[in-house]
C-alpha cells in the first residue's frame, strides 16, 4: 500500500488573465474545477474579476506512478451562476502527465485557455504550477501509524469531514445540474483517445499483459483487507484497464494495429543451447557446442568451469540451403607446443522440416534433454530448444544472427536519443572595482575590455568597451548589457567560465566560474532572471581582481534548432512544463533494399555492400541491423514515433557499415552514404499505409550516382482530425521565438553548434553512430556554396515567375484578339464586374472552389521524395562538382585567389539561401492548389466556400473599409503572436525538402 500512495500531485491554481466576460454585466465571477485520475477539486469563486487571483494549492493522489505519464490533468473554468445569469464555460486547460515535474523544478506557466467546441467564445490565460512529491515513509513505522490513524480518525474528526461534505454538497448541488452534463459530454468525447505515452514504445516495450497485473494486485489486496475505504473507492472509480491498455495509449489511442504489420514476417530458425550433462568428466579442457546448418558453422562460448552456455542462435531461413541441423559437443584438448585438438563427445541431428513454429505472444519453448550419439562416450546429454520463429521473437535481439555476422555490436539494431538541448542566456551587465595592470608594469591610459563566456568548447565575446582614467562611475565601471547565448546539453558541463580580458595588453583581468547546477531555468519572458555578482579571480599574485554583474538562466521556452529549418522534425520547447500531448503516431516499416551497388571490395577480389538504414524523427534515431554482403538486403523492422506536429519531416538514410571491421592501424573505418529520402507528414493521409520503393541517389565528386532502391512502409495515425486541423492555426515554434526572437545570424551559429553537440554525443554511444552519418542526416552542409544548388533554386524562382509571364501573354493575346470568342467573353466579364462589383469576390472564390475540387482527382497518391531532376544532378559539370566538394578554405592556388574565392562563395551561399526562401514562399501558395498537403487544401476549400457565401452577403465596400481599419489598427490592439493566416501559410509545404 505504501508504494501506491507514495506520490502526490500538487496543482497550484495561481491566477487567470483577460477572461471573456460571461455574466451579462461585462465581467465574470470565475472558479476552477480540477480533475485528475477520477478525483475532483474546486477553487473559490472570485467575484466579478476578469483577472482573478486564487493562489490555491490542490492536492491529488497518484494511484500508479508508472501510468502517471498517461493521465490527463484537466482544469475547467466556469462563471459562477450565483453572481450571474447562468454557469457559463470560460475555458479549459489540459496537461499531459508526461509534462509533470518533480518538486523543486516547478515554475509558473501560463496556459492559453482552450475551447470546448468550435463555436465557443474563449480567450485568456491560466497560470498554474504543477509538480509532484514522492513520499517514502519508514517501513517499520508505517503500520503503527496506519493503525493509529484508523483508530483515531473516526471518533475525532467526524464534524470537520461532515462540514466539508456539507459545504461541497451545497455548492455542487446547484453546479452539477448545469455543469456536469456538458462536462460529461465533453469527457465522453475526449476520454476514449488518451494521449500517447512517451516512455514505452511499441518496438521496445515488453508484452502489455504484465503492467496491469502489477497495478491490480495491490488493489485486490487492499479490498480484501477492507482498509482505507475512501482511497479504495477513488481507485475503483478509475476506468478499467484492459490487458493492452498501456500499449494502446503509447500507440496513440484506439489503434489496433500489430507491432510488425507494416513489414513482412521473416522466418528464422532459433536454436537455444542451454547446457550439457556428461556421464564421465574425463576431459579437463574447455567445452563448447558446435552448430552445423548448411554451410554455416557456429560455436558457442567455451566453458572450462561448467557446462552451461545458454546461447541463442538465429539463422535466416531464406539464406539456408540445407534442411538438417547438427549440434555437437566438443572439448578442446591442448598438446605440446601450444597445439590443440578437438574431441567430439557426440552429435544430435534435427530435421528442420519437423521444427515446431512459435509466434509471440506464445510462451517460450521449453528446452529438452537430447542424448548425444557417440560410440566412444555414450550416455551424454545436451539441453536444446529448436523452433521456427520470426523477427518479432523476443530472443531475436540478443541472439547470434546469421545475416548480421553473429554477435558483433556494430551490426545490431539500436535506438539512439539525441541529448536534451537548452539555450543558456548570459547577460553581461557591468563590472566594478577592476584591478587593471600589475605593480611592476605601468597602467594603460585607456584600456579596452571585453567579457568572454565559455561553456565547454563554445566561446562567445561581448563588444569592446574603453575604460577612462576619470573618477566617474561610468568610466571606471564599464557597462555592456549584452546577451551571450550558448547551447547547453544534458548532462550539462560542470562550469560556465566568465573571463574579463584586456585587448591593449592581451592579458586576462580575471575570471569567474559559475556552477551549471546553480543556474535557474526560465520557461517564458514573464519572469526575469535574477542578477548576481561574482568575484573575479586573477593570477596567484592577485586573488581578487574585481567583480562582475551578470544574469544567467537556462531558456526552456525555446526549441533548440539542430536541423535545417526546411526538414525539421521536432518543434517542442525544451521545458517539460510546456509539453503538449501527442496528436498522432508515426509508424515506419523498413522492409528492404534492391539493386544496391558495391561500395567496397571483399578480400580484394569482389565488390560487396554491408547495408543498414537510419531513420530520424524528433530526438529519436533508429538504426536497423546490418545485413552483410548482400545487394538485396531485407530488414523488415518496424519503429514508431509520437507526433506532436503534422508539418514535420521524416528522414531516412541508407549507409554501408565500415565500422565493424578495423583497418590496418587498428581504427574503425567510416560508413559510406548510399542515399537518403525524406517524407513530409503533412502530405500523408491519416490511418493509411503507404508502401513504396524510393530511389537512392547520392552526390559524389564524380557526379550523381543511383545506388539502388529502398522499400519503405509509412503510416501516420491520428484519432482526431480536429486536432490536426487546429495545428495549422498554431504557431510553428514556441512562443519565445516570437516574443524574444533570435537574429538570423545568431540562429545559424546556434544551429550549427547544436549539430556539433548532437554529433559528438551520438559518436560517444556504444556502439557509436558515426559522425558522418549524423551530419548527413542533419544536413549539416546545407549552408555550403554549391553551383548546382544555386541553379536549382534559381530555376525554382524562374518557374514560379513564369506563371506571371504566362498570365501576361494571355492578357496580351486577349488584347490582340488572337482568339475572338475568349476576347468577347472577357468583355462580358468586364461589363459584369463594372455593373455588379459585389459579385467579384464570390465569383473568384467560387471559381477557386470548383477548380480545387476538380484538381483533387489528380493529386499524387504517393508521398513525395527528393527529386534528382529538381536538384539538377544530371546537368552538373565536373568543375562545379569540384567546387561543391571543395572545403573551406579552398585548396586552389594562389593565396589571393583563395581569399577572393572564399569570400565569393560565402556571399553566394547567402544568395543561395535567399533564392530558396523566395521560391519556398511562392511554392507554398501553389501547394494550396496542387493538394500536396491534403488537409491544408481541404481547409482552403472550406474557406473558399464560406468566403464566397460571406462576400455574397457582405457589401464589398464595407469589407474594404473594415479590413483597412483593422489592418491599420493601433499596436496596442495587436497580438505579439503571428496571426492565424500567417501560421497557416508558414505550415504549407514547399519543394525545399525534395532538394538533394
Amino acid at each position: 500500500m505504501a508504494e501506491i500512495c507514495s506520490r502526490k500531485l500538487f496543482v497550484e491554481v495561481c491566477n487567470a488573465k483577460n477572461l471573456m466576460p460571461k455574466d451579462g454585466q461585462g465581467t465574470a465571477s470565475a472558479y476552477a474545477i480540477v480533475d485528475f485520475d477520477g478525483q475532483r477539486r474546486r477553487t473559490k469563486t472570485k467575484f466579478r474579476d476578469l483577472n482573478p487571483q486564487w493562489d490555491e494549492l490542490l492536492e491529488f493522489l497518484v494511484h500508479d506512478k508508472d501510468s502517471m505519464a498517461t493521465e490527463i490533468l484537466e482544469i475547467n473554468l466556469y462563471n459562477d451562476k450565483k453572481f450571474g445569469k447562468r454557469s457559463n464555460f470560460l475555458g479549459k486547460v489540459k496537461i499531459a502527465g508526461s509534462g509533470f515535474v518533480k518538486s523543486g523544478s516547478e515554475s509558473l506557466v501560463y496556459f492559453p485557455l482552450e475551447k470546448r467546441s468550435v463555436f465557443s467564445q474563449i480567450k485568456g490565460e491560466l497560470g498554474l504550477k504543477v509538480y509532484y512529491i514522492d513520499e517514502d515513509p519508514p517501513a517499520e513505522k508505517a503500520e503503527p501509524v496506519k493503525e493509529a490513524a484508523a483508530e483515531e480518525k473516526p471518533p475525532e474528526n467526524p464534524k470537520p469531514e461532515d462540514e466539508k461534505n456539507e459545504e461541497k454538497t451545497d455548492e455542487k448541488k446547484e453546479e452539477e445540474k448545469t455543469e456536469e452534463k456538458p462536462n460529461e459530454a465533453a469527457k465522453v468525447e475526449e476520454k476514449p483517445n488518451p494521449p500517447p505515452e512517451e516512455k514505452p514504445k511499441p518496438e521496445e516495450a515488453p508484452p502489455a499483459a504484465s503492467p496491469p497485473a502489477e497495478v491490480e494486485n495491490p488493489l485486490l489486496a487492499q479490498s480484501d483487507k477492507g482498509k482505507h475505504s475512501k482511497e479504495k473507492t477513488e481507485i475503483i472509480k478509475r476506468p478499467n484497464l484492459g490487458a493492452s491498455d498501456p500499449e494502446l495509449r503509447s500507440m496513440g489511442g484506439d489503434r489496433s494495429h500489430g507491432t510488425y504489420d507494416l513489414v513482412a514476417r521473416m522466418p528464422f530458425y532459433y536454436i537455444r543451447v542451454v547446457k550439457a550433462k556428461l556421464v564421465k568428466s574425463e576431459h579437463s579442457g574447455p567445452m563448447y557446442a558446435k552448430l552445423v546448418i548448411g554451410t554455416n558453422t557456429v560455436k558457442t562460448k567455451s566453458q572450462s568451469d561448467n557446462k552451461d552456455w545458454d546461447q541463442v542462435f538465429a539463422f535466416d531461413k531464406e539464406g539456408l540451403n540445407s534442411s538438417s541441423l547438427e549440434i555437437s559437443v566438443c572439448v578442446e584438448e591442448k598438446k605440446e607446443k601450444d597445439q590443440s585438438t578437438e574431441s567430439c563427445l557426440g552429435t544430435v541431428s534435427f530435421d528442420l522440416q519437423e521444427v515446431p513454429n512459435r509466434v509471440p505472444p506464445d510462451s517460450p519453448l521449453a528446452p529438452q534433454w537430447y542424448t548425444l550419439e557417440s560410440e566412444a562416450s555414450p550416455g551424454n546429454d545436451v539441453m536444446i530448444a529448436v523452433w521456427l520463429g520470426t523477427q518479432a521473437d523476443e530472443a531475436f535481439q540478443e541472439a547470434w544472427q546469421s545475416d548480421s555476422g553473429g554477435l558483433i555490436p556494430e551490426t545490431r539494431a539500436k535506438i539512439y536519443l539525441s541529448p536534451k538541448l537548452w539555450y543558456l542566456r548570459l547577460t553581461v551587465i557591468q563590472t566594478q572595482d577592476l584591478q587593471l595592470g600589475s605593480g611592476s608594469e605601468p597602467k594603460v591610459k585607456r584600456p579596452e575590455l571585453y567579457v568572454k563566456g565559455q561553456l565547454g568548447a563554445q566561446v562567445f565575446k561581448t563588444s569592446r568597451t574603453s575604460v577612462g582614467s576619470s573618477s566617474s562611475s561610468s568610466s571606471t565601471n564599464p557597462t555592456w548589457n549584452e546577451d551571450l547565448v550558448f547551447v547547453a546539453a544534458e548532462p550539462f558541463e560542470p562550469f560556465l567560465i566568465i573571463t574579463v580580458e584586456d585587448v591593449t595588453n592581451g592579458e586576462t583581468v580575471g575570471n569567474a566560474k559559475i556552477q551549471m547546477a546553480s543556474i535557474e531555468k526560465r520557461i517564458d519572458d514573464r519572469t526575469d532572471a535574477k542578477s548576481r555578482w561574482f568575484n573575479l579571480a586573477g593570477d596567484e599574485n592577485k586573488p581578487y581582481a574585481g567583480r562582475i554583474h551578470v544574469k544567467v538562466c537556462l531558456e526552456g521556452g525555446y526549441h533548440v534548432l539542430d536541423e535545417a529549418s526546411h526538414v525539421t522534425s521536432d518543434v517542442r520547447a525544451a521545458a517539460k512544463q510546456l509539453a503538449k500531448a501527442p496528436i498522432g503516431l508515426l509508424e515506419v516499416g523498413i522492409r528492404g533494399a534492391t539493386n544496391l551497388l558495391p561500395v567496397k571490395t571483399k578480400d580484394g577480389t569482389r565488390g560487396t555492400t554491408d547495408a543498414y538504414v537510419v531513420a530520424k524523427y524528433g530526438p529519436k534515431w533508429v538504426r536497423t541491423r546490418t545485413i552483410l554482403d548482400r545487394f538485396n538486403p531485407r530488414w523488415n523492422e518496424q519503429y514508431s514515433w509520437d507526433v506532436f506536429d503534422p508539418c514535420t519531416v521524416l528522414t531516412i538514410g541508407a549507409f554501408d557499415n565500415g565500422r565493424y571491421k578495423l583497418d590496418e592501424a587498428g581504427k574503425p573505418g567510416k560508413d559510406v552514404r548510399i542515399g537518403k529520402i525524406r517524407v513530409r507528414l503533412s502530405t500523408l493521409d491519416t490511418n493509411r499505409v503507404y508502401l513504396n520503393t524510393y530511389s537512392l541517389t547520392v552526390i559524389l565528386p564524380g557526379g550523381a550516382k543511383k545506388m539502388g532502391e529502398v522499400e519503405i512502409a509509412v503510416r501516420f495515425c491520428s484519432s482526431s482530425w480536429l486536432t490536426l486541423i487546429q495545428a495549422y492555426a498554431c504557431p510553428m515554434l514556441p512562443r519565445m521565438h516570437y516574443v524574444r526572437p533570435l537574429g538570423p545570424a545568431q540562429q545559424d551559429i546556434l544551429r550549427h553548434t547544436a549539430m556539433r553537440i548532437v554529433t559528438t554525443r551520438l559518436a560517444r554511444s556504444e556502439p557509436a553512430l558515426g559522425q558522418e552519418v549524423v551530419q548527413y542526416m542533419l544536413d549539416s552542409d546545407t549552408h555550403v556554396w554549391s553551383m548546382r544548388k544555386s541553379k536549382a533554386n534559381w530555376f525554382r524562382v524562374v518557374g514560379c515567375l513564369s506563371r506571371a509571364a504566362t498570365l501576361a501573354r494571355w492578357i496580351d493575346g486577349i488584347r490582340t484578339w488572337l482568339h475572338p470568342p475568349t476576347t468577347i467573353m472577357v468583355h462580358v466579364l468586364l461589363a459584369a464586374v463594372v455593373l455588379c462589383p459585389h459579385l467579384v469576390l464570390p465569383t473568384v472564390f467560387m471559381y477557386a472552389f470548383m477548380i480545387l475540387l476538380l484538381r483533387s482527382r489528380y493529386r499524387h497518391r504517393v508521398p513525395h521524395n527528393m527529386d534528382p531532376r529538381l536538384s539538377y544532378v544530371d546537368v552538373v559539370g565536373p568543375d562545379e562538382l569540384d567546387e561543391e566538394f571543395d572545403g573551406f578554405p579552398t585548396t586552389k592556388p594562389p593565396e589571393v585567389v583563395r581569399v577572393r574565392y572564399d569570400r565569393l562563395r560565402a556571399l553566394a551561399g547567402r544568395a543561395q539561401t535567399l533564392l530558396g526562401d523566395v521560391a519556398a514562399q511562392v511554392e507554398r501558395l501553389e501547394a494550396l492548389y496542387n493538394w500536396r498537403d491534403p488537409r491544408a487544401s481541404g481547409i482552403f476549400v472550406v474557406f473558399c466556400l464560406l468566403a464566397s457565401l460571406v462576400f455574397y452577403v457582405v457589401p464589398f465596400k464595407a469589407f474594404v473599409l473594415v479590413w483597412g481599419f483593422y489592418y491599420f489598427r493601433h499596436p496596442r490592439f495587436r497580438d505579439d503572436m503571428p496571426s492565424v493566416p500567417l501560421n497557416f501559410f508558414r505550415r504549407l509545404p514547399s519543394l525545399s525538402d525534395q532538394i538533394l
